[in-house]
Formats: C-alpha cells, structure tokens, sequence
C-alpha cells in the first residue's frame, strides 16, 4: 500500500534544543484499506529549526501530520485588519517579533469580556484544540510563528491553504485529538518531572495498547492501527514529556489521511474548511 510514499509524525517546538528537540516519527502504510497498519521505522530529532528547514526540503515522497497550528481565528485577523488571504496573512505575521505578537493578541483578548478572551477557528471546536492565538500554555501561537513559514518556504502542499509539491504534503495534527479518545481527561505526559508519575506511565501504556490493538475510534472507523518494534515501544513509553508518543500519534493521523487520499478523497480527509483558518486532520 503506496509502498514508496513515507509518513511523517512531527510533534515541533518553537525553541528546539537537545534537552527538547523536534521529533519526528517515520513510517509506511502496509496492508491494505479496512486493515492497514502504520509501521514505525525510527524517530528522528532536530534540536535547531534550520536542521528541520532542511529536512523538509528533501524530496519526498511524504505525507505528513504536524502538530502546530496552521492558520489563525478569522475573527481575531478581521479585527486586527490583517490580509484574509492566507498566504499574505502568513507572510504579514512572520515579519512580527513575539513581543509583537503577544502584546498584539494580549490587547485583544483585553478588550474582550471573561470567558471569550480567545478567539478559536472552527475546528478548535471538534479537535478540542487550544486556540492559534494562545501565547501560553501551550505557546501555539509561537509555533505557528516558527514553523509555518519553513512549510512555506520549503514549497510544500498545503491541501485546502496552498498548492505545493504533491510529493510532499503538510497536514496540521493535533495528538490530544486522538489521546482523549482513549484517555478521556487522564494525562499521560508532562515536561515538569515532578509530574512526571507513574499515573501518566500507566496511561501512556493504555494508549500505546489501544493504537496496537486499532481501538481507537477515529482510527477503527479505517481499519487502522500500530506497528512498531518492542524496543520502539519501550523507548516511546519511556520520554515522560510525551514528545515521541505525541510523534506517534501524528504518524498515524498522517497515515489516515493518505488512507483518505487513497480512497480519492481531494484533501486528504480535511473537510470543506475555511481557506484562511485551515483544518486539523481527523477532526
């Protein structure tokens, strides 16, 4: 099953470094539609953004699930009077300092009642996703700063935002999409190792046997599940910070869209979104 096309899982950081680097998870479909697996091959770091910019440039071919925003709440880019195209918008905000940005979206969110401090893009709403704008906890709004224009300017598709090399295709993933179909509310993951329990051990194992096993309900629905070596799972289980597990999850949102693909779908299971705000893949 599209035997020479490799699928890519990227859980990305604004700030790479080695102690917290990018990582990518690097796979293939085998199989076939209705029971499909994807295997892991290996998982790769980038602890700088250049090291990443070139990768992406390589020749594909790829299909890829990245875990950072790709387009900001039309709302918030209509008040700031920002370009509603997608690509000028991306340009306009690449040029921005984050101090820019966070005094920018600080003075929005100040002139707006409690409770609707934030504005979302209509799939936050399905994928449970943290708003674009957020500047904290998680910093979105930085990685989309940092990574979008290396999308950019590596020429990749972006199906539904821009045309690229159909060689190499970008699709924005969120992994909390599919860990909160397994979990629920139980973390699994934290950076602080405090936090870092033999609870959220627990809860990476459940969900590491649900991808294993296809009962993950967004992914069942194709026939799709886990492969991976003991010695990959251990090493997945084992980054409390989630970060490989979080790769994991992206590989396999990229591999339902190529399953999507497949089956002829034009955007590789995206829906029919908004051109300036995008959509996060299996949402």
């Amino acid at each position: 099953m599209s035997p020479g096309v490799a699928l890519w899982g990227c859980d990305f950081t604004s700030a790479p470094s080695r102690r917290k680097p990018i990582v990518l998870a690097v796979g293939r479909l085998e199989g076939r539609p209705g029971a499909a697996r994807a295997a892991l091959e290996r998982l790769d770091t980038f602890d700088q953004l250049p090291a990443f910019a070139a990768h992406l440039r390589e020749p594909g071919p790829w299909v890829g699930g990245f875990d950072l925003p790709f387009g900001l709440p039309r709302e918030l880019v209509e008040t700031l009077g920002w370009p509603t195209d997608w690509l000028a918008c991306m340009r306009h905000y690449a040029g921005l300092s984050r101090e820019e940005i966070r005094a920018t979206f600080a003075a929005f969110c100040d002139a707006r009642p409690v409770g609707g401090k934030f504005a979302h893009r209509a799939t936050d709403g399905p994928a449970g996703s943290s708003p674009s704008m957020k500047w904290v906890n998680p910093p979105v709004a930085f990685m989309l700063h940092a990574g979008v224009p290396l999308l950019i300017d590596a020429g990749v598709h972006l199906p539904g935002l821009r045309a690229g090399d159909p060689h190499r295709v970008a699709l924005e993933a969120y992994p909390g999409l599919l860990a909160r179909r397994v979990l629920g509310s139980r973390s699994y993951k934290s950076d602080d190792k405090a936090k870092q329990t033999p609870e959220r051990f627990i809860a990476r194992k459940d969900l590491a046997d649900a991808l294993e096993t296809g009962r993950v309900p967004l992914l069942a629905d194709a026939g799709l599940r886990l492969k991976w070596t003991h010695a990959q799972r251990d090493a997945v289980l084992d980054d409390a910070s989630g970060d490989r597990l979080d790769a994991v999850l992206c590989l396999l949102q990229a591999a339902w869209g190529q399953l999507q693909h497949l089956a002829g779908h034009p955007r590789y299971g995206l829906l029919a979104c908004d051109p300036l705000e995008g959509w996060i893949v299996t949402a």
